[in-house]
Order: structure tokens, then sequence, then C-alpha cells
């Protein structure tokens, strides 16, 4: 009889998920999944000496009803009880599919994007700086495909409180993860 159930309930489950849905995926030619990040991505200050250049993203497959884009790079390993958040831009048009290398630049996002303050303490993209002698370091890729057309934060607001508002807005995510240590 549970057999019977778990097979009905599988052939449900395989009913339910839309023909010829397309997978959303996020991809860099910069940085491949499970791969170390290279030094011209690296942050460059608190001991580290890379060229802080953000790596050229894109991706494909956004559900259907998507209307704007939330990006965050995110280090779940850093020594400070709560991660480091290395890049978070919101705001992004639907319509944008990619970001050149460099995006993290202030100033170089697509029109209406915002990028809010990394941990670092300035907008825009913030490369990996794991403390010397530190296992290397996870690096977390996440691409939120959003319900709304603008977040509705308050004016420069924390990382966290784009997360929150994104979470409740999020109709689907692409993510890739690579590494660095020194």
């Amino acid at each position: 009889m549970k057999r019977a159930i778990a097979g009905s309930l599988l052939l449900l489950g395989i009913a339910a998920a839309p023909a010829g849905a397309a997978q959303f995926t996020l991809t860099s030619p910069d940085i491949k999944p499970g791969s170390m990040i290279g030094s011209k991505f690296v942050f460059n200050s608190f001991g580290c000496s890379g060229q802080n250049i953000s790596p050229a993203l894109s991706w494909s497959g956004a559900p259907a009803g998507t209307k704007s884009f939330v990006l965050t790079v995110y280090d779940p390993d850093a020594p400070t009880g709560s991660g480091f958040w290395h890049w978070v831009m919101y705001n992004i048009p639907a319509g944008t599919t990619a970001l050149p290398e460099g995006a993290g630049t202030p100033g170089k996002e697509p029109a209406g994007a915002v990028q809010n303050t990394s941990d670092y303490g300035a907008p825009g993209y913030g490369g990996p700086c794991p403390p010397k002698g530190d296992k290397p370091h996870r690096y977390i890729f996440t691409l939120f495909a959003t319900k709304a057309d603008k977040l509705e934060v308050p004016p420069n607001p924390t990382d966290a409180v784009v997360g929150f508002v994104t979470h409740f807005a999020t109709i689907g995510k692409a993510s890739f993860t690579a590494r660095y240590g020194q």
C-alpha cells in the first residue's frame, strides 16, 4: 500500500512539473563552479593584492513572470558569525541576461540597477580576501528572479534588508559556488 501511495505521489509530482520548463542557470566564463577564483577577481586590500574586478556573468531560463533580478555574492565561511557579503546588486531589469566583466564597479551596472554597499563598506563588488591561513572559503554567486519590478527597500539598506525583501519576492534562483584561499 505504501508503495502505491508513493508511486502515485511521484507520478503526480511529475505531472505537475511544466513540460518543457527551462532550467534557470547562472554561469561565468571567468569562474567555473567548484574552481578556485583567479587573482583578477580578488580584493585589493586587507592583505590581498588582486585586481578586484567583478567577473562576467550570464543567465538563462528565468521563470515566467520575472520582473527583476537580484545578484548576491556571499562568503558563508568568513569568521564573522554571520558570513560576508561581497556583492549585492538589485533591481536588475528583467530583460538583462548578462553582466560584463567589471559591472561591479559603481556606474557600470545596468540602467536602473542598484549596487548596494558590500561588507567592505563601499558600493559594488568586493572580491574574495579570506584571512591568510584559513582553508579556502566558499563564494556563493546567486541570482534571484523576482516578481517585483523594483524591491521596496529603504534608502541605503543593509544587505540583510535587501535579502529579506528578496526572499519574499523570489520566484526562482540560480547559483554556483567557487573558492578562494591564501
